[in-house]
């Protein structure tokens, strides 16, 4: 594709990957586990785009964190709090509502149709 292309592409994704995030994190999750679980979704997302999202997220206050440091390598684990997934029903909300309102622009529009 082209590079115009994919910077569409991209701006388009940005906004799904917060939504995803908050709501694949309602159950606690590292930042590699959930490039991952992005992934096998069909959203894949670069390390450099998730990272600073989940800190952004963590400071606004849709995340919260916590270290376990009982396995052998130390890991940052988010969840979504509860302000988290009010964002995220909304986020939802939204989305179905421009999904319904994109997919109206393919359909016939009968107040323009001949008779």
């Amino acid at each position: 594709m082209s590079d115009a292309v994919d910077t569409h592409l991209q701006e388009l994704r940005r906004g799904t990957v917060v939504l995803a995030c908050l709501q694949l994190l309602r159950e606690p999750g590292y930042g590699y586990a959930l490039l991952e679980r992005l992934d096998s979704h069909g959203l894949p997302t670069d390390a450099n785009t998730l990272y600073p999202l989940l800190r952004r997220l963590e400071k606004q206050g849709f995340l919260t964190s916590e270290w376990n440091t009982e396995e052998s390598r130390p890991r940052k684990f988010y969840s979504t709090s509860a302000d988290g997934i009010r964002l995220a029903e909304t986020l939802q909300q939204e989305w179905r509502a421009l999904t319904e309102s994109l997919s109206s622009l393919t359909e016939p529009d009968p107040a323009h149709e001949e008779s």
